[in-house]
């Protein structure tokens, strides 16, 4: 059956076909693990960022409506937890005028004092937890 598979990818218009499909499976499992393994220093993360994160520990005020909304995971990057674990704050780029992609997700049962916090720079594609 190896041999049948392998005969079959071999074909140039497959070769094409399986290459964008273990790229599409290499892109999946790396921004999986980066909830897992990788995280971001405080001090590293951009002044907003940092800003964002100081309000979070405060309780605001947070200059975006949808700040500290629930955060649903549907992307599945962050640990499973039961939904309204997770909460979402915008990290503002200084004169943009959307909110952009970049985010703090921090999750716990109280907001203020959370189990932990994640950031994203590419909109939820990937996260890196902040280490304080």
């Amino acid at each position: 059956m190896l041999s049948t598979i392998c005969h079959t990818f071999s074909r140039p218009h497959w070769r094409g076909l399986l290459a964008a499909a273990l790229t599409v499976c290499t892109l999946s499992v790396q921004a999986r693990t980066s909830a897992d393994g990788a995280s971001v220093a405080l001090d590293a993360l951009p002044r907003e960022g940092q800003t964002t994160y100081q309000r979070i520990l405060q309780g605001g005020p947070f200059p975006y409506e949808k700040d500290g909304t629930v955060f649903f995971n549907r992307e599945r990057l962050l640990p499973e937890h039961k939904r309204g674990y997770y909460r979402e704050y915008t990290v503002a780029r200084m004169g943009a005028r959307s909110r952009g992609a970049r985010r703090i997700v921090c999750g716990g049962l109280r907001p203020t004092t959370p189990d932990g916090c994640y950031y994203t720079s590419d909109h939820y594609a990937s996260f890196r937890k902040i280490a304080p």
